[in-house]
This record gives C-alpha cells, structure tokens and sequence, in this order.
C-alpha cells in the first residue's frame, strides 16, 4: 500500500470531519424527506414547508377523501341513529361462543355487516335515489376543507413551535402529542357547527317527511328553533373524540420513522432526487398506508363518542323534548336501553370510509406539499 505524503492525510482529514459527528446529526440519518436537495456542492439541504402549504394541501387532500367515501358516511351517521335504528336492524348474532368459535364467530359477524353496509347503499340508491347517497356532502366538503386544513396547519406549525421551545429542536413522541392534542381542539371548536349541519341532512328522511331543503334551511331552522348555542352540540363528544386524533398522529410518525429508517439502511445518504421512480412510489404507498392503518387502530379504540357524538346532534323531537341532553347521560341511556353492543353501531361502514380516506388524504397531501414546495 503506497504511502500518502502529509498533504493527502490533512485533506484526507478535512473530509471526514462531517462524519465524525453523532449518529443522531450524521448525514445517513438525516430525515427522510420530499423536500431534501442537492445544492450542487455535494451537500443536501432540508427545505422547511411553510404553513400555508400544509393549509392548502390539508384542504385539497380531504376534499379528495370525503368525495369519495361520502356514501359510506352517509350509512354510518344513519347506523348511529337511533332514528333508523329499527329500520336497518342487523342480523348479526351475538350469542355466547367458546373459545375455539369466537374467530369464527367474528369472522362471520364481519362478513355480515360488509354485507349489510353495500345493502343499505343499495337500498338508499333504490328507494331515495343516487343522489341520496351524497347527502350531507355539501356541508361535509365545507366542514372537510377548513377542518383538515386548519388540523395538518396547526399540527405542522405547532410541532414545529414545541420542538424548538421544549425540546432544542427535536422532535419526540411527546411533541407529536401535544400538537396532535392542540390540531384536534381547535378543528372541533371551529367546525362543530357544519358538522352538526351535516348529521342534521344524513338524518332527514326523502319525500313528506323530508324536514330541511338545503344547508342553509336547516342551518336557519336550527337558529330559530333552537338558539344558535344548538350549533355546537355535540362539542363535549368532538374533544373526546380528539384522543383518536392524537393517536393517529402518534402512530403515523411512529410508522413513517420506521420507513425512514427502513430506507436509510437501504439508501444511505441519497437525497429523494436520486433514488428510481419505482422506489418513490413504493415509499409514498407505505405512507400513505401508515395513515390507513394508524386511523383504523385509532377508531376502533376510540370509536363510541362517534355514536354519543351522533345522538347529540340529532333533531329534537316533535314537542321538542331532547333525549339526550350531555356526553355521560348519552353514554348511560345508550348503555341502559341498548346495551354495550350499540357504542359501536356504524363501525365497518364507517372504517370502510375512514381508512381508504386517510390514505387518499394523507396520500394527497403529500403529493401537494411536494408540488407546492
């Protein structure tokens, strides 16, 4: 092996120097990110996104989502209801099973309700027309549009904010919590009323008995008839209902890191612009699946405040008597009357909207932060 002369071994030096730092700044663990380039000196830089790119991109993505998953929303909100209750009855058994029949059991109960779910769309088609499985879409894009924006904006701004006050900069499971915490309260308190609108539509019933024209009917007759503090009902069952915010956040970092991580070991240092089109693709679907799976663990866990949410929102009966009148008396009546079983009436119509949802709106929205940026 030749030797090198004093000059070589101080240039060879000056090199390695970027390398000696810790494992945690080292150039192979720099965050895996859309937004890395080279800048022509052989060095790739971390461009920040502005908020206002996560604002519109948050917008575009859950419009893309809700358009398409509106018919099973609509099933959803109606399974919720105990107005159609006794109309889309289930004939899902829940006998007592042993052991060795309960993944049978629950294998075949899932089957069932698949089943039901596409009957009901069916049946809405038929009897209500096609534009029936839509309702409720017109005050959901209004609701869709500022909610999910207003929650990627003030989730990606105040991530950023904590990192830099509470943690030098860093990110951390904790962060990611208290921005998910903080995005989740404040989409709740300025979307409550279009979301109460919503429902309102969902639960009209076609033909005579039909109760408001349009959005801006029911919006005037919930006013008039019951005070403009009706627009937030519900709002108690929202911030509960954040918890499954939080832990779709929480999740979705844990998953993306693990992906990062993953193609880090494969890549090394390669900055996006280098790596095939082929793998781009193939990270951006693991992505986007992460967001699917992560909002599928998240609702089962949390999905009861959906229904007390529901039933907290419904129209007030004829002599306008309220049945639910708070988030613990819901829970307690429909515990009482109708058992545990009913905390989640709606689940499979409504993981077959969330789930394809996050991923075509966490999906969509990563595609425009990369077009806009």
């Amino acid at each position: 092996m030749p030797k090198k002369s004093l000059e070589d071994l101080g240039e060879s030096a000056i090199e390695s120097v970027p390398y000696l730092a810790s494992d945690e700044k080292g150039s192979n663990y720099r965050e895996a990110s859309p937004l890395e380039a080279d800048n022509g000196k052989g060095k790739i830089e971390k461009h920040t996104v502005k908020p206002w790119v996560h604002f519109v991109a948050g917008g575009i993505g859950g419009m893309a989502g809700a358009v398409v998953t509106c018919p099973f929303d609509l099933v959803k909100t109606r399974l919720q209801s105990d107005v159609y209750r006794s109309v889309y009855k289930s004939n899902v058994t829940t006998t007592a099973t042993t052991n060795g029949l309960k993944v049978l059991q629950l294998t075949k109960n899932a089957a069932v309700h698949f089943k039901e779910t596409f009957g009901i769309i069916g049946n809405v088609y038929r009897q209500e027309g096609f534009r029936s499985l839509f309702k409720g879409l017109g005050p959901n894009l209004v609701g869709v549009i500022p909610a999910r924006s207003i929650n990627f904006f003030t989730y990606g701004t105040t991530k950023d904010i904590y990192s830099r006050v509470f943690n030098n900069n860093q990110e951390a499971p904790w962060i990611h919590l208290m921005a998910a915490a903080t995005a989740g309260w404040a989409t709740a308190t300025a979307t409550n009323p279009i979301w109460l609108i919503k429902t309102r539509l969902q639960l009209d019933k076609a033909g005579t008995t039909r109760k408001y024209k349009n959005s801006y009917d029911c919006l005037k007759s919930v006013v008039r008839n019951e005070g403009v503090t009706a627009l937030y009902k519900g709002l108690s069952a929202s911030y509960l209902g954040s918890i499954e915010g939080i832990l779709q956040w929480l999740l979705y970092e844990q998953m993306k890191h693990m992906i990062h991580m993953r193609s880090v070991e494969r890549f090394g240092n390669l900055n996006e612009g280098q790596k095939s089109t082929q793998d781009k693709i193939k990270e951006w679907c693991q992505r986007s699946g992460s967001a699917g799976l992560a909002k599928f663990v998240a609702s089962i866990l949390t999905y009861p405040h959906e229904v007390v949410r529901t039933r907290l929102r419904q129209t007030p009966t004829e002599n306008g008597k309220l049945k639910y009148s708070g988030l613990i008396q819901t829970f307690r009546v429909i515990l009482k009357e109708e058992g545990f079983a009913s905390m989640y009436s709606g689940l499979t119509p409504h993981l077959m909207r969330t789930v394809p949802n996050s991923i075509i709106m966490f999906g969509t929205w990563e595609l425009v932060i990369k077009l806009l940026s």
